[in-house]
C-alpha cells in the first residue's frame, strides 16, 4: 500500500539538478535490449488483470507470472503458487519464487517483496481506461501502474535478466507475492508463518515502501529507505443512554457526550517519540528544509522534549505522523429516527503507533482522555505491532551506491511509514524489512489508489537497473 513521500519546501533540492534535469521525454520505444522489452511485456500484462477486491483475478496473474518464471529458466520446484481462501471467500494467491545460489557467503536468504493485488478502479470515473496500459505525454497510466504491479514488474523482471545473464548470487534470493496488501495482508501473514519454510530469510526488501523523490523540474531530490512502519488499530467508542422522544430533551444527551469526547480526542496530543529511524530522518530533511521547518526538525531530533519544536510538525499533515502516536475519528454514525433522542453514538478513531507502543497503552489512553462514564471502547480487528529495523551498514552502503549509480550525490535517508504494506507482517515476524522501491516521483505525480494513477516511463526502467544493482551488491560476488 505504497504512499507518497510528501518532503514539503525542499528548494535546496534544486541545487541538485535542476535545469540540467529538463530534457526530451523518453518512450517505452526507447528501451530496446530483450529484457526491457520482456519486462515490460509483463508490467503491461498485469496492469491489464483487474486483480482488485471481489473480481478474483489474483490467481490468474499468479499463475501467469508463475509461467513467466518457468520459461525462464526456474526449475518448477522452486516456483509456488500458494492458493489462499479470504473470509470473504474469494481466492487469492501468493507467489514465491526461489532463485538459488551457490551458497559462498553463508548467509541466509534475502526476500523480496511486492504484491499482485490493487484498489478497485471504476472506468466511468477515469479518462482512460484503469485496466488497460496507456502511453501518454512520458507515463505509464493505469491502475497499478505504481502500486504495486510496478514493484511486481520490477522484481520478476530482474530475476528473469540475471537468470538470463548467467547470475549466480552468494546467497539464495526469493520473490514472495501477496495478494490481498491493500485489503487483510492475509496472504503475507501466511507467507511469513505457514509458509516460512519458504520465505525465511535474513532480511527482506520491499518493493512497496520507500523511493525516491523528483522535484516539480524532474531533478532528484533524495532516496528514502523505509526502515519502520506504524502500527494500525481501530477503536470504536460507543455512548448509550435510554433516549426517548424528541419534543422532551432530558439533561443526559449520547450525541453531546460523544461530542465533548471527540472534543477532548482533538485536543489531546501523544508524547513525541523518536527512534534511530526517525531521527536519521529528522536530522537529514532539516539539512533539505529551509526555514522554520527545518529548524524545528533538527531541534526535535536533537532534543524530543524541545516542544516548540514540535508543534511546528504538528501543524504539518506530511510530518505529524513522524513524530508520535496519532489517533483521530474518521466516521461517526448514531440514532435511529429524526424524531428521537439517540440511543447509541459510535465514533469510529484509527489510530497509527508509533513502534515501540503497545496497543492496549494506547487504548487505555483513549479512556483516559475520553473521561466519560459508561464509555464503551471496542478494538476493531487485530493489529500487529511492528517493530523498527535496524538500519545495517551493509544495506546502506549498497543502497547508497545503487542509488547513486542513477543519481549521484543525492542523500539516501532513512523514513517511517505511517500507513501499511506488507512489511508490517515480515517485521512482525522477525524478519527485519526494508522498502527500497527503485521509483523516482514528483509529489504532483502521486495519484496511487486514486484517479490516473501514473508513472514516468523512463522510472519504470530505470527501476530494473536499480534492483540489478541492488541485487548484484547484495548477493553478488563482491558482496560483504
Amino acid at each position: 500500500m505504497a504512499r507518497p513521500i510528501v518532503v514539503g519546501v525542499l528548494a535546496a533540492a534544486l541545487l541538485i539538478g535542476g535545469a540540467a534535469h529538463a530534457r526530451a521525454q523518453r518512450t517505452s520505444a526507447d528501451y530496446t535490449e530483450p529484457y526491457q522489452r520482456r519486462a515490460f511485456a509483463i508490467y503491461k500484462t498485469i496492469v491489464e488483470m483487474r486483480t482488485a477486491e471481489g473480481q478474483g483475478r489474483v490467481p490468474a496473474m499468479a499463475a501467469y507470472l508463475a509461467d513467466q518464471f518457468r520459461q525462464g529458466g526456474f526449475p518448477a520446484a522452486d516456483v509456488h503458487v500458494l492458493p489462499l481462501s479470504l473470509p470473504s471467500g474469494e481466492q487469492t494467491a501468493s507467489l514465491v519464487v526461489r532463485y538459488r545460489g551457490n551458497g559462498a557467503s553463508g548467509r541466509k536468504p534475502i526476500l523480496l517483496l511486492a504484491h499482485m493485488d490493487v484498489v478497485d478502479a471504476r472506468r466511468e470515473d477515469w479518462a482512460r481506461d484503469p485496466f488497460t496500459l496507456v502511453e501518454e505525454r512520458g507515463y505509464f497510466f493505469g491502475r497499478g501502474t505504481a502500486d504495486d504491479k510496478f514493484g511486481v514488474a520490477s522484481l520478476t523482471g530482474t530475476f528473469l535478466r540475471l537468470k538470463a545473464e548467467g547470475f549466480v548470487p552468494t546467497r539464495d534470493l526469493v520473490i514472495a507475492l501477496s495478494g490481498d496488501e491493500e485489503t487483510g495482508m492475509l496472504s503475507a501473514r501466511a507467507l511469513v508463518t505457514t509458509h516460512r519454510a519458504l520465505t525465511d530469510a535474513e532480511f527482506a526488501l520491499n518493493d512497496d515502501g520507500g523511493g525516491g523523490k523528483l522535484d516539480e523540474s524532474g531533478a532528484p531530490v533524495a532516496f528514502f529507505i523505509q526502515a519502520a512502519e506504524k502500527t494500525y488499530a481501530t477503536f470504536e467508542l460507543t455512548v448509550t443512554n435510554p433516549g426517548g422522544h424528541s419534543s422532551t430533551p432530558r439533561p443526559d444527551n449520547a450525541i453531546y457526550d460523544l461530542a465533548r469526547v471527540v472534543q477532548r480526542l482533538e485536543a489531546h496530543r501523544f508524547p513525541v517519540a523518536v527512534n534511530d529511524t526517525t531521527r536519521g530522518y529528522l536530522e537529514a530533511m532539516a539539512r533539505l528544509t529551509p526555514g522554520p521547518t527545518g529548524d524545528a526538525m533538527r531541534r526535535l531530533a536533537a532534543d524530543p522534549g524541545d516542544r516548540a519544536a514540535a508543534d511546528v510538525l504538528w501543524a504539518l499533515p506530511e510530518e505529524v505522523g513522524i513524530t508520535r502516536t496519532t489517533c483521530v475519528p474518521t466516521m461517526l454514525r448514531g440514532g435511529h429516527a429524526e424524531n428521537a433522542l439517540a440511543q447509541s453514538v459510535t465514533v469510529t478513531v484509527n489510530c497509527r503507533i508509533f513502534p515501540g507502543e503497545a496497543v492496549d497503552d494506547v487504548k487505555a489512553t483513549l479512556e483516559r482522555v475520553a473521561d466519560t462514564k459508561g464509555l464503551r471502547i471496542v478494538q476493531r480487528g487485530e493489529a500487529f505491532p511492528s517493530p523498527a529495523s535496524p538500519l545495517r551498514d551493509d544495506i546502506m552502503a549498497a543502497l547508497t551506491a545503487t542509488v547513486h549509480a542513477r543519481y549521484p550525490g543525492i542523500p539516501v535517508i532513512p523514513t517511517m511509514a505511517a500507513y501499511a504494506t506488507d512489511g508490517r507482517e515480515v517485521r512482525s515476524a522477525g524478519i527485519p524489512t526494508y522498502g527500497v522501491m527503485g521509483l523516482f516521483m514528483k509529489d504532483s505525480d502521486q495519484f496511487a489508489h486514486g484517479l490516473d494513477e501514473r508513472v514516468p516511463v523512463e522510472q519504470f526502467f530505470g527501476a530494473l537497473e536499480h534492483w540489478k544493482g541492488l541485487l548484484s551488491r547484495l548477493a553478488g560476488p563482491g558482496e560483504r
